[in-house]
C-alpha cells in the first residue's frame, strides 16, 4: 500500500484535522449564541416556518425530525463540546472507525444548522467548512498513515478557493485589472478591523503592489500545490502569508483561517522541520482494507462532483460561493468580484417620545462590529462571525437584501426583545422599550490622519436619506409574530 499512504504528512494531517475542529468549535459557538434572535421559534426568520415549506430532500437537516429552541441549543452546544474534544486530540485516542464517526457527527450537525440558517448562513465560508469537514472524515487518525488521495483532495479544495477568487476578480471589477481596487476596499469591506484605517492610508503605489501580489497568490501560486516537494510547501507557505495579511486587514469570519488550515495540509514534514523544531512522525500501522475502499470511493465521488465546479471556474459567467448539491460536498468559491467605491451604513435609532416631531430626540443603537459611532475604532472579531452585522452591510448596499428580516428586527427592538438585544453592543432603552424606531442611511468614509488628530474620530459620516420612516409597534405588529416582510 505504499502508493496509498505518506507518513511524511503526519504533522500536516494533525494541523489539518485540529484546525478544522477549531473552526467547527467557533462555528457551533456562533450558532449557540445567536440563533434565538435570528432563526429561533420567535426569531426573525423562524426555522419551523422554513421546514414547513421545504422537504428534507431540498434541505437535509435533523431539524426535520424535531425542532425546538431547546433542541437547537443542545445540538449547538454538543457540537461545540465535540469540536473541543477533537481539537484536544480525542480522534487519536479511539479506533479509526470511531474517529470517522466523530467527524461525521460534527458534519451532520453543522449541515443541519446551515441548511436551516437561511440568509444568515448564506456565506461561502459555511460551504467551505462543510466541505472541509466532510473531507477530514476520510483523513484517518493516528491508527493509520495519512492517505495521499485525501491530502490531494484537500489541495484541490484549496486550489478552487484561491483560483476561484482570483478569476472572479479578473472577470469582475475593472479596478482589479487596473490595480486600483485597494484604493477603496479597506474602507468599503463588510466589516473593517482595527488596522483597516491604517491599511486604507497606505501609499497608492503600495496598494497597487498589493493587488499584483494578490493576483500572483491566487492565479499563479495555486498551481504549485500540485508540484513535487518542496515546491508544493513553498506554494502553501505563500498562501498562508497572504491569508494572514487578509486576517489583519479585515474581518472575514473563518474564511481566511480555513484557507490557512488547508494550506497547512500541503506542507511536508521535512519542509516544516527545516524551519521549526517539530517531532518526527510516529510509526503508524498500514491502513485496513475497509478504510482503503472507503477512501477510494470518496475520491471517486469528489472527482465526479468536481465536474460542475470545474466547469464553473472556466465559465465566462462564473458564479461565486455556490453549492451544487444540498450537502455542500464540492462547491465553488470566490470573493469580492466587485468592490464598492463608497461605504453606506444603516443607522438604527429609537425614541421614547409618544409623538414624532422635528424636535424628537433619537437615540442610536450600537452594533458590535459594524461601524456606528464615528469615534469608535473597528474591533477584531474574526474568526468569530457577527451574522446580523454582516447582513446590515448588505442592507446598506440595497434594501432588497433586508426585505425578509428587517421589519421583524425593528419589531423586536420595539419589544425590547432580550435575544435580539444580545446581538447588539448597546441598547439605549434599558428601562422601557422605545415608542418608535427608524433607520437612516449614512455615507461613511475613513477620516484623514489630520481629521483623526483633530476630532479623534476614525470615520466621517454624512446623512444621505431616510432608510425606514419612524414606525411604532402597531405599524409592525403583523410582522412581529410572523417575521414576514
Amino acid at each position: 500500500m505504499d502508493w496509498f499512504t505518506a507518513s511524511e504528512y503526519w504533522l500536516s494531517r494533525q494541523m489539518l484535522t485540529r484546525g478544522v475542529a477549531a473552526v467547527y468549535l467557533i462555528a457551533f459557538l456562533v450558532a449557540a449564541r445567536q440563533f434565538r434572535a435570528l432563526i429561533g421559534e420567535h426569531g426573525m426568520l423562524p426555522v419551523p416556518r422554513l421546514l414547513a415549506r421545504r422537504s428534507f430532500r431540498r434541505v437535509p437537516s435533523i431539524f426535520h425530525v424535531h425542532y425546538s429552541d431547546r433542541f437547537f441549543a443542545a445540538v449547538s452546544w454538543f457540537g461545540a463540546a465535540l469540536s473541543a474534544a477533537l481539537v484536544a486530540g480525542a480522534a487519536d485516542l479511539v479506533p479509526l472507525w470511531a474517529a470517522m464517526l466523530l467527524w461525521a457527527t460534527l458534519w451532520v450537525l453543522y449541515l443541519s444548522i446551515v441548511n436551516v440558517g437561511q440568509e444568515w448562513y448564506a456565506f461561502g465560508w459555511e460551504s467551505l467548512l462543510l466541505e472541509c469537514g466532510f473531507l477530514v472524515i476520510f483523513l484517518g487518525n493516528d491508527r493509520t498513515e495519512p492517505p495521499v488521495l485525501v491530502l490531494l483532495l484537500a489541495r484541490w479544495l484549496l486550489f478552487r478557493v484561491e483560483f476561484g477568487a482570483g478569476l472572479i476578480k479578473l472577470r469582475g471589477d475593472r479596478c482589479w485589472r487596473d490595480l486600483t481596487c485597494l484604493y477603496y476596499h479597506h474602507e468599503t469591506q463588510p466589516m473593517p478591523g482595527p488596522l483597516s484605517w491604517f491599511f486604507h492610508h497606505l501609499p497608492k503605489p503600495l496598494h497597487r503592489a498589493e493587488v499584483v501580489g494578490n493576483h500572483v497568490a491566487q492565479l499563479v501560486v495555486p498551481f504549485g500545490l500540485f508540484a513535487p516537494q518542496p515546491v508544493a510547501s513553498i506554494a502553501a507557505a505563500v498562501i498562508v502569508i497572504t491569508q494572514l495579511w487578509l486576517v489583519v486587514s479585515g474581518n472575514f469570519a473563518w474564511l481566511n483561517w480555513l484557507t490557512i488550515v488547508l494550506a497547512c495540509g500541503a506542507l511536508s514534514g521535512s519542509a516544516v522541520a527545516a524551519v521549526l523544531p517539530v517531532p518526527a512522525p510516529p510509526p503508524l500501522p498500514p491502513p485496513p482494507p475497509w478504510f482503503v475502499g472507503l477512501v477510494i470511493a470518496f475520491t471517486a465521488l469528489v472527482v465526479f462532483l468536481s465536474y460542475r465546479p470545474a466547469r464553473n471556474l472556466i465559465s465566462s459567467h462564473q458564479a461565486m460561493n455556490r453549492s451544487f448539491d444540498p450537502y455542500h460536498l464540492v462547491n465553488t468559491y470566490g470573493a469580492f468580484g466587485s468592490i464598492g467605491r463608497t461605504r453606506y451604513e444603516v443607522v438604527v435609532e429609537g425614541t421614547e417620545e409618544s409623538t414624532v416631531t422635528d424636535r424628537t430626540q433619537w437615540k442610536e443603537y450600537e452594533f458590535k462590529g459594524k461601524p456606528g459611532d464615528p469615534r469608535r475604532l473597528p474591533r477584531q472579531w474574526a474568526p468569530y462571525h457577527l451574522r446580523l452585522d454582516w447582513l446590515m452591510w448588505f442592507a446598506a448596499t440595497s434594501p432588497r437584501y433586508a426585505q425578509s428580516w428587517l421589519a421583524a428586527f425593528l419589531a423586536r427592538l420595539l419589544e425590547n426583545d432580550p435575544a435580539t438585544l444580545r446581538l447588539l453592543r448597546h441598547n439605549p432603552f434599558p428601562d422601557a422599550a422605545p415608542r418608535f424606531v427608524r433607520a437612516q442611511l449614512y455615507l461613511y468614509r475613513f477620516t484623514t490622519p489630520r481629521e483623526l488628530a483633530r476630532t479623534r474620530a476614525w470615520w466621517h459620516r454624512t446623512l444621505v436619506s431616510r432608510y425606514v420612516p419612524p414606525l411604532a409597534l402597531d405599524d409592525l405588529h403583523h410582522h412581529s409574530h410572523s417575521g414576514r416582510h
